[in-house]
């Protein structure tokens, strides 16, 4: 049976769109474009409320528990970052209180939630390089771990994170990936073992680590995890109201090695209120895991308290998410829909255009663009309802789809005019000075005036006349 747990969890904020669509200028700059796409006053609002409801009380729990010995892996989206540093500065000092604590590790997350990794393999690679760079500069640790957007993980996406030198990665834990295998044990995908020929390593860079083993994957138990992070509050649930024993009995039951639960940070105060008790439940729960004798781990002390037992799992190519495959068949909540597949090519679209420009300010804009947070509210079934701004519930269905595709249209007619061509083409080449043209003139008039312009030679007489001296006047 499982005797040890490893706790994460995730901070995200999305950058949520301006609905409904707001015609952008034709050569309006950068920071114009952003002001048309981006509802700044609506994110800021929506990040106050749950940094009240959620960031504060749940950080302070989760400190105090760590403090007492509980051991957590917590991550955090630049995109929560840019807004916490904006808007609630003091909450990002108690977050950075709360990953210096010594059983605390830190986790790499996809900068901005996106879904980069689907346009631009490389431009993500370097994009997870900058963002462990990013919070070093922030937190003082550096990660080793990454959770990619909604868990994705695929054969291409696990070999360009093992380029960006991380050490493991978490996956979701469902048959669309791991087929008959079971969650609760540690797998890997890379193969070191010989060759038919052998192949010349590249050197790496000064700064760059060698890893000694492939990354390690680390699969999230998704019923145990959604018990917690989305039936807790369910009152038509069969198990509600569930109680902090009942939940560490279930997981002393559970058959393997380890055991990954993960759940967002929202899930403690915003999505299950205050008055639901998970505040209560949450500090409850590290006295009765150690009661049945499970141990809390970080992911990192989990790779390596089951690395050599780490078995081999063969990875898909496509994508696989939280909600499923990107396969056309695979039932993924993130292209369940025309419009959900159509914004998908939109934010592909998007992103291309803004690598053509070789702007970095439009580069930025479509990353944030690329947000799955934007295919899921694209999403209009009765499941994501709830989580739609109170700004846009006046929009009907068909209307919000729409919304949302045109500040996508918007934003790539936006961007043609930065495009290098057109912008040269925009360029008046300087005019050059003309040389000056001489009319042809003829030879017997060149000779007559030539003639004019020679003096005539003086008479004898009047040259004597010159060399007389000048008589002097009488006095």
């Amino acid at each position: 049976m499982v005797a040890d747990v490893a706790l994460y969890t995730v901070v995200h904020q999305p950058r949520r769109l301006k609905l409904p669509a707001q015609p952008i200028p034709r050569g309006a700059s950068f920071e114009d474009i952003a002001r048309c796409l981006f509802d700044e006053a609506l994110n800021e609002r929506y990040f106050r409320q749950v940094a009240q409801n959620c960031y504060y009380p749940a950080t302070r729990v989760f400190l105090d528990l760590v403090r007492h010995g509980l051991r957590l892996s917590i991550g955090f989206s630049l995109s929560f970052l840019q807004q916490a540093q904006t808007w609630e500065p003091s909450l990002l000092d108690l977050f950075r209180e709360l990953v210096a604590e010594e059983r605390v590790e830190l986790l790499g997350v996809e900068p901005y939630h996106s879904l980069l990794f689907l346009f631009d393999l490389p431009a993500f690679e370097a994009s997870m390089r900058k963002m462990a760079e990013g919070l070093h500069t922030i937190f003082g640790k550096r990660p080793r771990i990454v959770d990619s957007t909604e868990l994705a993980m695929s054969a291409p996406l696990y070999n360009a994170l093992d380029a960006a030198g991380f050490q493991g990665a978490l996956m979701d834990g469902q048959a669309h990936i791991l087929g008959w295998r079971d969650c609760t044990y540690l797998y890997r995908y890379g193969d070191e073992g010989a060759y038919a020929r052998p192949i010349a390593a590249r050197r790496l860079r000064a700064r760059e680590e060698r890893s000694s083993h492939a990354p390690l994957l680390f699969a999230r138990h998704r019923q145990l995890s959604d018990d917690i992070g989305v039936r807790f509050s369910d009152i038509c649930w069969s198990d509600f109201p569930l109680y902090a024993t009942t939940y560490a009995s279930w997981l002393a039951q559970t058959p393997g090695e380890q055991l990954v639960l993960g759940w967002d940070f929202e899930t403690f105060g915003e999505r299950h209120s205050r008055g639901s008790g998970i505040f209560d439940f949450l500090r409850a729960l590290p006295g009765e895991l150690e009661h049945v004798g499970i141990q809390t781990r970080t992911l990192s002390e989990l790779g390596e308290r089951h690395l050599v037992g780490a078995h081999y799992l063969p990875l898909p190519v496509t994508p696989a998410l939280q909600g499923g495959s990107l396969d056309p068949e695979g039932g993924s909540e993130y292209v369940a829909t025309s419009a959900q597949r159509r914004l998908l090519l939109l934010m592909s679209a998007v992103h291309n255009m803004a690598r053509l420009t070789e702007q970095p300010a439009l580069v930025d804009i479509a990353h944030w663009l690329s947000q799955v947070d934007h295919l899921r509210y694209a999403d209009v079934s009765a499941q994501i309802a709830p989580f739609l701004p109170r700004e846009w519930r006046h929009l009907e269905v068909p209307e919000l789809i729409y919304e949302q595709q045109q500040v996508y249209l918007n934003t790539l007619h936006a961007m043609e005019p930065y495009l290098p061509a057109r912008a040269a083409r925009r360029v008046k080449p300087r005019a050059r000075p003309l040389k000056r043209q001489h009319a042809p003139v003829d030879a017997d008039v060149l000779q007559e005036e030539a003639s004019f312009a020679t003096p005539k030679p003086r008479s004898r007489r009047r040259q004597r006349e010159l060399a007389a001296p000048t008589p002097t006047p009488k006095s």
